[in-house]
């Protein structure tokens, strides 16, 4: 009975992200879901990608947290859209908390659109959204472990961003034998070594993201 419940959920949850899709298609919106462990940088490599497409590109954020509008806040002062989702206490954002707030964000207006899912590296990556593209933080002070300990939602992104490599000369991390991880489990993967501290990175991230954008299927 448990493994039936558990497959209506998420079959349901994939025909409300089908809907999102076609939403986000029709109004020529690009959207990526940002995921990571808390404090691994989402908020931050947002406010880093806003800076570097200033001018260029339309963008609005949904924020997912258990709880406050901290983030949310923080991008609000950039003067862009921003929508906040609290789970209550739910480790992830599922189609359906999206497509309510999707009623709140102007989406004819904008080009690019961030959804910040709920910092966990478990639930997020079992839940579609309706996304063209998932993109994953891993920074270096979580360890270069993290690829075993949560297989999944390495396999299922489409970019992995390591960030904080400001703190690589001070902690241990084996960028090298990360990325082989990594991509030995999903070859199709892109990694980009990055800091929202210093901007190292960035733009290589975004050259990505932009042309990612030119064929969003």
């Amino acid at each position: 009975m448990e493994i039936k419940i558990v497959k209506d959920i998420l079959d349901a949850n994939e025909r409300m992200a089908q809907r999102n899709r076609k939403l986000f298609d029709g109004n020529n919106l690009f959207a990526v879901d940002l995921m990571s462990s808390p404090g691994a940088g989402k908020t931050s490599l947002i406010l880093q990608t806003l800076k570097n497409l200033e001018g260029k590109i339309k963008m609005g954020v949904i924020e997912g947290d258990v709880s406050s509008s901290l983030d949310a806040e923080a991008i609000g002062k950039e003067g862009i859209p921003v929508v906040q989702i609290n789970t209550g206490g739910g480790c992830h954002l599922d189609a359906n908390m999206l497509s309510t707030a999707l009623d709140s964000v102007p989406l004819g207006e904008l080009q690019l659109l961030f959804i910040e899912n709920v910092g966990n590296l478990i639930c997020p990556a079992e839940f579609s959204l309706g996304e063209h593209r998932r993109v994953l933080i891993s920074s270096i002070p979580e360890g270069d472990d993290k690829p075993f300990k949560y297989p999944l939602m390495f396999n299922t992104v489409d970019a992995v961003l390591i960030n904080k490599i400001d703190l690589l000369p001070y902690l241990k991390f084996d960028i090298d034998a990360f990325s082989r991880t990594v991509k030995g489990m999903n070859q199709k993967v892109e990694i980009f070594p990055i800091s929202c501290t210093t901007g190292e990175g960035i733009e290589q991230w975004v050259s990505w993201l932009l042309s990612q954008m030119k064929r969003p299927v």
